[in-house]
């Protein structure tokens, strides 16, 4: 196994983080519906009822969530629209109970926190030499094991330390603006952070039927473009419990966030990491399109990817019945460092490394035979057993900071020096 430096830090699910969703109810019978009926209802009461119901929700509810007031009256505004209401005479007081009369709350990592990427943060700004601001993407599943996209803000040090910075006290889902819930698109959609909220506690939640049960494994990426500019990009795997698809998140200032379908045969399946820019005046990813092999795929667009040609097989023991990619390739003067993973007897993952040559990805030069990474003693124990996974590592100087989940449980980090990294590879 390659010498690393493990930090003693570990995140855990926290059934505690919860966030304000929208509860929706199904359309009855009889000419009415549960909608209908619950509006009318809540409108027949008198303003001393309607105040009475809404301090008992209040209370029970305002303290644990970010504007809670607002967020109901935002939440009125969408079922006014639903039912063709004509709120113009209709209270405040009268709108917020309604409004949270179609609210839940919703524990955003309550089943599980896992598979984390990091990127260089896009504020660099008064940090110290031998030291740089991060910024992670995870995985956090809730009830009905719905997978969503969680933040975390941090600093590496070239001492192999990490400090995250703290979660804020509530969490908020982000906004799409004008999104009608009753006809949800398949196509590319915005969704907005609170211009009052730390990226920290954001969560992207969902939307579109493709999404439905799920965000999954999103894979960032700092991404240059040919006029030097930086776009942070992201591949992910949208979910509806049957069917998967590969989507594209985009942002510039990580307070807008464009999730776009991708089209294309290698679309259709998960796990694609994409350079970092353009070679040889393409754009490329690494994907598994097989369930077993990886590939290089090339795109003129960053939207549509077809097939590719194939990279690498599982070649050793620990990697035996599949391997995939571990994230976007990471750029160095020797070549692209392409984090794997392998599994092996007994389903146990691993993750390991290979080297692609810089002007032409399709030539390995050199892999791990042992892995970096595997699932070990306390490792081993969890959602899902013998699992060590990342989504993206970071080069910082001449070490690999290397964020990575656990049986599909927690988070944990590890520091490699990038040297002993390359020497061990065949």
């Amino acid at each position: 196994m390659i010498e690393l430096f493990e930090h003693p830090l570990r995140l855990h699910a926290d059934p505690s983080r919860v966030v304000v969703r929208p509860f929706h109810l199904a359309w009855g019978g009889n000419g009415g519906n549960r909608t209908e009926r619950i509006v009318n209802a809540v409108m027949a009461l008198d303003a001393t009822e309607t105040r009475a119901e809404l301090e008992v929700v209040l209370k029970d509810f305002e303290a644990r969530h970010w504007q809670t007031r607002r967020v109901f009256m935002t939440r009125y505004d969408e079922i006014e629209s639903m039912l063709g209401l004509d709120g113009s005479e209709i209270g405040d007081e009268k709108r917020q109970l309604i409004g949270a009369y179609f609210c839940h709350e919703y524990s955003y990592a309550a089943a599980a926190l896992m598979n984390p990427s990091a990127v260089p943060h896009f504020d660099q700004s008064g940090m110290p030499a031998g030291s740089q601001r991060i910024l992670m993407s995870l995985r956090a599943v809730g009830e009905g094991h719905i997978s969503s996209v969680a933040f975390r803000e941090g600093i590496i040090t070239d001492g192999n330390q990490l400090k995250l910075a703290p979660e804020p006290p509530f969490a908020t889902a982000t906004d799409a603006v004008g999104l009608d819930e009753e006809e949800l698109p398949e196509g590319p959609i915005t969704v907005y952070r609170h211009r009052d909220s730390t990226l920290s506690g954001t969560v992207i939640f969902p939307i579109t039927a493709a999404q439905s049960k799920g965000l999954e494994d999103l894979r960032l990426v700092q991404f240059q473009h040919d006029d030097g500019s930086y776009e942070w990009l992201g591949t992910y795997t949208a979910y509806n419990g049957s069917t998967i698809q590969s989507e594209l998140m985009r942002t510039r200032d990580f307070r807008a966030f464009d999730l776009v379908p991708m089209s294309g045969s290698a679309s259709r399946n998960k796990g694609m990491g994409l350079f970092p820019r353009k070679v040889n005046g393409q754009y490329m990813m690494i994907g598994r399109q097989d369930g077993e092999n990886l590939y290089l795929i090339k795109s003129d667009t960053l939207t549509h990817w077809d097939e590719g040609e194939k990279l690498l097989g599982p070649l050793f023991p620990w990697e035996l019945v599949q391997i995939g990619n571990c994230g976007p390739p990471i750029e160095l003067d020797e070549g692209w460092l392409l984090l794997t993973h392998g599994v092996g007897a007994m389903r146990k993952y691993a993750i390991g490394a290979v080297l692609l040559d810089k002007t032409n990805p399709a030539k390995v030069i050199g892999r791990t035979r042992e892995p970096i990474l595997a699932a070990a003693n306390q490792d081993r124990e969890g959602y899902v057993p013998n699992v060590v996974y990342t989504c993206g590592a970071i080069r910082h100087g001449d070490t690999l900071f290397v964020p990575y989940g656990v049986a599909d449980s927690s988070v944990a980090f590890a520091f490699i020096n990038i040297k002993t990294l390359l020497e061990a590879m065949a």
